[in-house]
């Protein structure tokens, strides 16, 4: 049988749900983050959402697509509604622990502190847990009860505009002597790519930019949650769990090792001699391709910079892509614009600044 993780997820869905809308001006919840992050972690071998689905028809259709099982809650008998439903996914969970023992780790979606017994329970049983939450509405009763845990509002692909913390407000399932609430992190850590300009236009990608992304936004979170190096089928099988239908052959390689080799001579990523005969190990390449990628953004600020003063970091990546059609900092293994900035500021190659009046990043080349 395969060493990966076998992962149940278990969703309390209104509480995401609201927490996204009220916390981070969502209206809708994007369930493709978690799944991409899950199947970085493991096979995700159950998924379950409960709510009373008759408030999230949308979310619903889109849930079901994604092969997430959906137990419904009616929430129409006063205040005994929430703990019907909160009892229900724990006892659930806890049978799943008991009667499949395959199942090596909980993913548990929520940021209600009812949940921890859950939890400890659960680690009792020598089973992994995975917590999931929007940090502004995540109590602090739950991150360390987990073995690890995800805000929702930093994983790669949510494009969240953080509410500020004046307009926000306590769904109506945490009124109830609700603990202290995580503290939000600052704008620095929460804000996610900017939204991009109305009249810019992307340039299309081309097949091979897709797989260079899918690759390297793939072996990037492999390598940050991982204890050594990154093998060839442990990145293989990575990427066939956030997408099956991915094939080489449709990129025109007969095999994965030889799209691998290709990526290498384009300097993507780096392949050295694994444990195994035929299953290398992948990183990314030291002081080549990103290098490259550092120079067309300092060389744009720096342009920008002239001529107008630092510039925002809103709409900069278009700036880039006037220059180098196509541009993705996902090629480099960076899962959001942002952060491939931070990494340019933590090479000492741009400064940040927030400035509260453009509610924005300004960014200036250092020297």
């Amino acid at each position: 049988m395969s060493s990966d993780e076998r992962i149940a997820l278990f969703l309390d869905y209104e509480n995401l749900a609201i927490g996204a809308r009220e916390g981070l001006g969502i209206p809708e919840f994007d369930f493709a983050p978690i799944a991409d992050a899950l199947a970085e972690r493991g096979r995700v071998v159950a998924r379950r959402a409960y709510a009373d689905w008759s408030s999230f028809g949308e979310d619903r259709r889109l849930l079901t697509r994604a092969q997430v099982e959906l137990i419904e809650m009616p929430q129409r008998m006063g205040g005994s509604r929430k703990n019907a439903a909160d009892i229900k996914m724990a006892v659930d969970a806890v049978e799943m622990a008991y009667e499949r023992a395959f199942i090596t780790t909980f993913a548990i979606g929520t940021g209600d502190s009812d949940f921890t017994p859950l939890v400890h329970k659960l680690r009792e049983l020598d089973k992994k847990v995975i917590g999931i939450g929007v940090a502004s509405s995540t109590s602090a009763l739950l991150p360390p009860a987990c073995d690890e845990f995800l805000f929702y509002d930093r994983l790669p692909g949510v494009d969240a505009a953080p509410v500020p913390r004046r307009a926000r407000g306590l769904s109506s399932r945490s009124n109830r002597a609700a603990p202290r609430l995580v503290t939000p992190a600052p704008a620095e850590d929460t804000r996610e790519e900017p939204v991009k300009e109305p009249d810019a236009v992307e340039a299309p990608a081309t097949p091979d930019t897709d797989v260079s992304a899918l690759i390297t936004q793939t072996l990037a979170g492999l390598a940050r949650h991982s204890d050594g190096p990154v093998l060839a089928s442990t990145l293989k099988r990575a990427i066939l769990r956030k997408d099956p239908t991915f094939d080489e052959a449709d990129e025109g390689f007969r095999g994965f090792g030889e799209l691998l080799r290709h990526l290498e001579g384009r300097r993507v990523v780096a392949l050295r001699e694994g444990s195994g005969r035929g299953d290398p190990e992948v990183a990314f390449p030291e002081g080549t391709a990103d290098q490259d990628a550092f120079g067309l953004l300092v060389d744009v600020v720096r342009d920008l910079q002239s001529r107008g003063g630092a510039p925002p970091l809103s709409g900069l990546k278009n700036q880039l892509r006037k220059h180098t059609p196509g541009f993705s900092e996902k090629r480099y293994g960076f899962n959001t614009f942002l952060s491939f900035v931070k990494a340019a500021r933590a090479r000492d190659l741009l400064t940040m600044r927030w400035d509260d009046e453009s509610g924005d990043y300004l960014l200036s080349v250092v020297g």
